[in-house]
């Protein structure tokens, strides 16, 4: 995975990055599941990244929902100090 999203970086991206970026992955994973339905997508391990990529935005999402420390929240805190 030398390119994507990771779940660190995802962590350091305010709430509306991560709904945008979220958006935009869904686009794409039905883009790709269209292409696959007619025989036109070439890359289809790119389908199971797309997939790992919405994954990993929900995760993130979910931890801070549930208060879950994140680096976000640790570098703010750090600033304010």
């Amino acid at each position: 995975m030398a390119k994507g999203l990771t779940a660190d970086d995802l962590r350091t991206e305010p709430e509306d990055v991560l709904v945008t970026k979220l958006k935009e992955a869904k686009e794409e994973l039905f883009n790709l599941r269209f292409q696959a339905a007619t025989g036109q997508l070439e890359s289809h391990g790119r389908l199971r990244t797309v997939k790992r990529e919405i994954a990993r935005i929900y995760t993130v999402m979910r931890e801070r929902e549930l208060g879950i420390v994140t680096v976000a929240e640790d570098d703010a805190a750090e600033g304010d100090e």
